[in-house]
């Protein structure tokens, strides 16, 4: 029965939650970022006072790691690893991209053959993206897109496809063909990081603590050309 602390800072968007067993205990959260430096460190007292009422002790840590906003991720890591050394349970990542489709799978309704592409805000019209399929394996793996009317033509020219998350809305101007859809509000939150820590807890994928590092946007280099359909 893991008891396990999320903790979600890689948007302007600050979360904390505790679950046990797969199950929401408490969480906290602010949409009025970023203020990740003010909110988190009270939000995560919040929580640890409710688990020491109920007499719990946390298993492992949980924590966004990216693509994201750089100070946002230095700040929930550098939580989640302090929280870790003090504590003495391990690390667990959770990655942006697959939590957002996470999200968006929960909340959307979909054809069958529809594919999901979280978008994390980067700069002008670029977007650090990824393609999914509805069981959460990447199709597609991560890149930095420059978006433009072609794109993600070579994958909706096959496929319907769903475009969501902070970087979304910009790219609606360009994006235009009739497999594109857009759906809005699908935000990374720590109380939906819940099955998908779970999964890595009972699965034991645990990270280095003392080595990991976020996967910041400033550090991104895109590997995958435009028009390469995998």
């Amino acid at each position: 029965m893991p008891v396990i602390l999320h903790l979600e800072t890689s948007t302007s968007v600050c979360s904390v939650a505790l679950s046990v067993d797969g199950q929401l205990i408490s969480d906290r959260i602010s949409f009025d970022g970023p203020s990740h430096a003010v909110l988190l460190a009270p939000f995560v007292d919040e929580i640890l006072c409710n688990m020491r009422a109920l007499d719990m002790h946390p298993d492992a840590i949980a924590v966004s790691c990216g693509p994201g906003s750089y100070t946002g991720l230095r700040i929930g890591v550098s939580m989640a690893k302090g929280l870790c050394y003090g504590w003495g349970v391990p690390l667990i990542t959770i990655n942006t991209l697959e939590l957002l489709t996470y999200s968006a799978l929960k909340t959307t309704t979909l054809d069958e053959s529809s594919l999901l592409c979280p978008m994390i805000d980067a700069r002008r019209m670029e977007v650090y993206s990824a393609i999914f399929d509805q069981q959460l394996q990447c199709v597609r793996p991560i890149a930095a897109d420059i978006v433009d009317d072609e794109t993600y033509l070579p994958w909706l020219e096959n496929y319907p496809i769903l475009f969501f998350g902070n970087g979304a809305d910009k790219c609606r101007m360009h994006i235009t063909q009739p497999n594109a859809q857009f759906v809005a509000d699908i935000v990374p939150k720590a109380n939906e990081m819940i099955e998908l820590a779970e999964k890595a807890f009972l699965k034991g994928q645990f990270v280095d603590t003392a080595y990991f590092e976020p996967f910041y946007l400033k550090d991104f280099v895109a590997t995958v050309p435009r028009n390469k359909v995998l």
